[in-house]
């Protein structure tokens, strides 16, 4: 794999708090320049971080009900189809918990059904560079597999499946929960459930170029990472 190859695979992440515009412009120059996949930024950012990507084949990616996923359908929607209109390329949903843990499948796959509907039909109204946008808005689902048991994982990757949603992704990385990122179990058993029709995104605690390798190996095809340019550079 070369370093251009591995770049591919790397959701390029900031989301700190405390990220200011200028880190976000700097972050955004220095993504364009090794090739990323995206940059993962706070929605506040996603106007500035579109008109540096601009052109690019970077995509500009972003969180909805970062972090707990707590705010229910309507905010939800109502986040997606604002980062949509500041220029979203990609949108990392956190799932709604109390529906995983209660079991309530039927419900959080129909609000599921209910995000990907909305995506797709803000999409055709946005416009990117003054122009009506070209291509879809991809949906990546965060599971927060810390916070899971296996079942639990494998009935939310069907529920992300059944609503079509493009990617499931482990972990927002804030979890309180120790370890609170990715593990190739989960990245294993994300994969098996979602077959080779969906993308599955490790994310949270990586931070080397062997640790990238081996969620890539393990099915990833994206990797969420502040790291990026600490795990390309380590690649011989």
């Amino acid at each position: 794999m070369t370093k251009q190859e591995l770049a591919n695979f790397i959701d390029q992440t900031l989301l700190s708090q405390e990220a200011t515009e200028e880190q976000v412009e700097k972050f955004c120059q220095q993504a364009k320049e090794y090739g990323f996949a995206s940059v993962c930024i706070n929605p506040v950012f996603v106007s500035t971080a579109a008109k540096i990507l601009s052109g690019s084949q970077t995509k500009v990616c972003t969180v909805i009900d970062f972090p707990l996923g707590a705010g229910g359908t309507e905010s939800k929607m109502s986040q997606a189809d604002i980062a949509i209109t500041n220029g979203a390329d990609e949108l990392d949903f956190v799932i709604d918990l109390n529906l995983v843990k209660s079991k309530k499948w039927n419900e959080l796959t129909q609000q599921l059904s209910f995000l990907t509907k909305s995506v797709q039909e803000a999409s055709m109204f946005a416009e990117k560079d003054g122009l009506p946008r070209k291509g879809k808005v991809l949906t990546k689902l965060i599971l927060e597999t810390t916070l899971l048991n296996d079942d639990e994982i494998i009935q939310s990757c069907i529920c992300a499946k059944n609503a079509k949603f493009d990617f499931v992704k482990t972990s927002t990385g804030f979890s309180m929960k120790k370890p609170n990122g990715a593990t190739i179990h989960a990245v294993e058993l994300m994969r098996k459930t979602v077959g080779n029709e969906m993308g599955v995104k490790a994310s949270g605690g990586i931070h080397s170029t062997q640790e990238a390798l081996d969620f890539i190996s393990a099915g990833a095809n994206r990797i969420g990472a502040s790291s990026g340019i600490q795990i390309v550079d380590g690649l011989n």
